[in-house]
């Protein structure tokens, strides 16, 4: 259902609406009319008017689509569609504090390899928010030095990538049954001198575009070695997102207690990365915070949650990643959205200890 303008609403139904989701942000619970009624006396801001307007107002909200009652309670909370209108048309974002400003930069800024930067943000994140923090890592695409396949049997091979990094990875590749002597050793010879000070993507195109143009001396079972092995590591890189989640066991607060489903489906979402990778790969290319709420991502529809998720960048100005935080709807999006917005900041300001570099050197697809 498409959210109606805020500027649908008069200024009267806003308020009462506004207070609706303020109050069930706060407090995780419905807001009924007496409580809006009764702000003013509290020392709040106050709506000077009685139950039985508020309840008139709540009732056309809730046929808006913007507002529902839980049969267990006489007050009103907000649906999915209420906290978009919210937060695209009204909410008031609250700018992190000198405190939490300096948790961010002192946990980012650390000393160290880049991976445990991005990990110290998506904890920081985790403790902040009481969510679960998450650092989307683009696929390394290290340098590398060195491929050999090594026979295992006589349908098999082991590819074993060495990178510049001394970082070793092994995978197993289908070969042909009548492969003829000395064809491994050919292809890894030939995939070997294509190598030395290139990322595999760079090493790969080279290869294929000298196999195209003819320009090899391979035989014809050697550039099928050479395909496969290419193909397996290709492959491999592509489907293999980094995601950094920090914080579970914060799903599990008091107010999970009565939702104990919501927060089961929730976990078990958690647990396949490779799904909440491509959700957080779609907030890539957002200009500014995006955020998704309840039913808009498939992945979260059935436990009801919302991702706010940001863009880092490195020194360069290009996206290398994506940061969040996953939590129930019910988030303090005012808050925490500009909370992720600076940690994306902070990341892309590491440079001042020397780790942007790497930051823009080990990814790829920035």
């Amino acid at each position: 259902m498409t959210s109606l303008p805020i500027t649908e609403l008069d200024s009267r139904t806003r308020e009462i609406f506004r207070a609706v989701v303020e109050g069930y942000l706060g407090t995780g619970q419905a807001v009924g009319s007496k409580t809006l009624a009764g702000a003013k006396a509290a020392g709040g801001a106050g709506l000077n008017l009685s139950p039985a307007s508020i309840r008139s107002v709540l009732h056309q909200l809730e046929s808006l689509g913007l507002l529902a009652a839980p049969h267990t309670s006489a007050g009103r909370l907000p649906t999915e569609q209420g906290l978009r209108l919210f937060v695209d048309g009204m909410m008031q974002v609250a700018e992190p504090t000198a405190e939490e400003r300096a948790a961010i930069e002192r946990q980012v800024s650390t000393p160290g390899p880049i991976e445990a930067a991005l990990a110290a943000a998506s904890t920081v994140l985790s403790d902040l928010s009481a969510c679960a923090g998450v650092v989307l890592v683009p696929r390394r695409d290290p340098r590398l030095t060195h491929l050999q396949l090594v026979p295992l049997s006589a349908g098999q091979a082991l590819a074993v990538m060495v990178g510049a990094d001394g970082g070793i990875e092994n995978r197993v590749v289908q070969l042909p049954i009548d492969l003829p002597p000395g064809a491994l050793e050919q292809a890894s010879n030939y995939i070997s001198s294509h190598l030395g000070g290139r990322t595999l993507a760079q090493a790969v195109q080279a290869i294929r575009t000298e196999i195209a143009s003819g320009q090899t001396a391979l035989d014809g079972a050697s550039r099928d070695l050479v395909e496969r092995g290419l193909a397996v590591w290709s492959a491999d890189a592509a489907q293999r997102p980094v995601l950094i989640v920090r914080g579970q066991a914060n799903l599990l607060d008091e107010g999970a207690l009565s939702d104990l489903e919501r927060v089961r489906l929730l976990l078990d979402d958690l647990e396949n990365k490779q799904s909440v990778a491509d959700l957080l790969n779609s907030a890539r290319e957002a200009e500014a915070t995006r955020i998704f709420i309840g039913a808009e991502n498939r992945l979260f529809a059935l436990s009801g949650s919302s991702v706010i998720a940001s863009p880092y960048r490195d020194r360069e100005g290009r996206v290398v990643g994506v940061v969040g935080v996953i939590g129930p709807t019910r988030l303090n999006y005012a808050r925490l959205v500009p909370m992720v917005d600076f940690t994306a900041q902070a990341l892309g300001k590491i440079g001042g200890t020397g780790q942007t570099d790497r930051l823009s050197g080990i990814f790829d697809n920035a």
